[in-house]
């Protein structure tokens, strides 16, 4: 199983940029009311049920910056967060959600998918991915999406404290086999617990070392 490297060096300087203020800056939901583009972006895409706001939360130490919901699909906007004016983090509107009527879900899902053709300042989507079912049918329109948006995405298995010891590592095999022809997906797939913390250092070092961000 490929994994990125980092140096302590790398996982410490990511955790103090992460310690730093992040805030609310905003929701579109048109692409004209998008911030400009003037910093370097990372986006979370993912079923509505699939821990984005927690994983948000969990790397910026921030309970309530993201809020989650008990109604899942929610976020139905783009959503802004200024991390330290430095770095923004981006929540994409959740998919697979079937309370919605079609033409609504389509209206959010669109506004997705113009978000990731045209935003020049976008480095990388994190698609997630709940660790305990893997890959399924409803995630492939999402990676057929990004990959004709020609937009670098990794995938994120959220949950991991849900499983048995062992299983991570073998979803994480799968999950990288089962992406490993598309031309877009980044070719290491990460394993996290918001609730346990697991996998957060390494993801912040990879967001940083991805956008350039540093320190000074």
């Amino acid at each position: 199983m490929e994994e990125t490297e980092f140096t302590p060096e790398e996982i410490e300087a990511a955790r103090v940029l992460f310690a730093r203020p992040a805030t609310f800056v905003m929701g579109a939901a048109k692409i004209e009311q998008l911030p400009d583009p003037d910093l370097p972006e990372i986006a979370f895409a993912g079923r509505s049920n699939v821990g984005k706001s927690s994983l948000i939360n969990g790397l910026v130490g921030m309970h309530k910056l993201a809020r989650a919901s008990n109604e899942p699909g929610r976020t139905r906007e783009v959503n802004f967060f200024d991390l330290d004016g430095r770095l923004r983090l981006v929540d994409l509107p959740g998919y697979g959600w079937a309370k919605a009527s079609k033409s609504t879900t389509k209206k959010f899902q669109d506004l997705g998918r113009d978000y990731l053709r045209g935003r020049v300042t976008l480095k990388r989507v994190y698609l997630l991915i709940d660790a305990r079912h893997g890959l399924k049918s409803v995630d492939a329109e999402a990676l057929d999406a990004l990959d004709l948006a020609a937009v670098s995405y990794q995938i994120v298995l959220t949950k991991a404290d849900k499983l048995k010891k062992g299983e991570g590592e073998k979803m994480q095999a799968a999950t990288l086999k089962a992406v490993s022809k598309r031309p877009a997906a980044f070719p290491v797939v990460a394993l996290t617990s918001s609730e346990k913390g697991i996998g957060l250092p390494e993801l912040r070092a990879e967001i940083m070392r991805t956008t350039g961000t540093t320190l000074a």
